[in-house]
């Protein structure tokens, strides 16, 4: 069968387990970059996010011959990516708490932004490099399954459905995970981040230098202002607007503003990756 960007996933499957290396490349890159998207929002750090994905990825290459179709390709591969990352400890766990969090911030000085002679990069990057690592930064006061509920539910627009299939939850379940997740997330930030609230303490350029001396934003190696084109919001799915508080319509739309990564250097790696493993365990 001849393949193309087109081609349903199901008819991919069907190539791949019929041992097409073409169908079956093309049909995990396509899912690569929504998987390194939810690893990020997981783990926070990049390196740590492309080597889960890679894990991921290599776990449903040998697990595909015995896929049989109960659920959705995409569904199953959100599955074996969900198990995977919250295997991963710093996923599992909150890494401190939103008062920890709110005491950190109260701690970080308000300084005048940097001396644009003195970065390699417009001052204006550092200060979104800022924003998205501490926004993203924040889920990681939620533990794993409000996390993961939070990023699939409210960021990427997954229904409950589908998402509960995921999580191994019900439908009910899932939402009240999510509402949760909302409620003290979005609490926190309307007390502490201007992005939400304009009267909250913590405004991004007035933290962007503290952060640089603190080394959470390095200028010579930015992590969440490079390798992307497109905002989250141009490819989750819609997603009906039941947020009634206007903070968290705000809150929810800093999330879905962030950055949706498709870093290329991960597709040849992986294609690598699989003929590597092909050679000991062909599909």
């Amino acid at each position: 069968m001849t393949t193309t960007p087109e081609t349903p996933d199901a008819d991919l499957v069907n190539s791949a387990q019929a041992g097409d290396r073409e169908a079956t490349e093309l049909l995990l890159t396509r899912h690569q970059p929504w998987i390194f998207n939810l690893a990020v929002r997981m783990l926070l750090r990049r390196a740590d996010a492309e080597d889960a994905t890679q894990e991921v990825l290599i776990k449903a290459y040998r697990a595909l011959p015995e896929f049989r179709g109960g659920s959705a390709f995409r569904t199953w591969l959100y599955r074996i990516a969900v198990n995977h990352i919250l295997n991963i400890r710093k996923a599992a766990e909150p890494v401190c708490s939103f008062d920890d969090a709110a005491r950190g911030l109260a701690r970080t000085p308000d300084l005048d932004p940097p001396d644009p002679r003195t970065v390699p990069v417009p001052v204006e990057i550092l200060i979104e490099e800022t924003k998205i690592g501490c926004t993203m930064g924040t889920l990681l006061c939620l533990d794993g399954r409000q996390r993961l509920v939070f990023i699939l539910g409210e960021i990427f627009g997954v229904g409950d459905e589908v998402g509960a299939e995921i999580v191994d939850v019900t439908p009910a379940n899932f939402r009240q995970i999510l509402s949760r997740a909302r409620r003290d997330l979005y609490q926190y930030l309307r007390g502490n981040c201007s992005l939400v609230n304009p009267e909250a303490p913590c405004k991004c350029v007035k933290k962007t230098r503290a952060f640089i001396q603190g080394g959470f934003v390095d200028p010579q190696k930015l992590q969440f202002t490079s390798h992307y084109q497109r905002r989250v919001r141009e490819v989750a799915c819609s997603w009906a607007d039941e947020l009634t508080d206007a903070y968290m319509k705000v809150a929810a739309q800093v999330y879905r503003d962030h950055p949706f990564y498709e870093p290329a250097e991960q597709v040849a790696a992986l294609r690598q990756a699989l003929r590597a493993v092909s050679l000991a365990s062909p599909v």
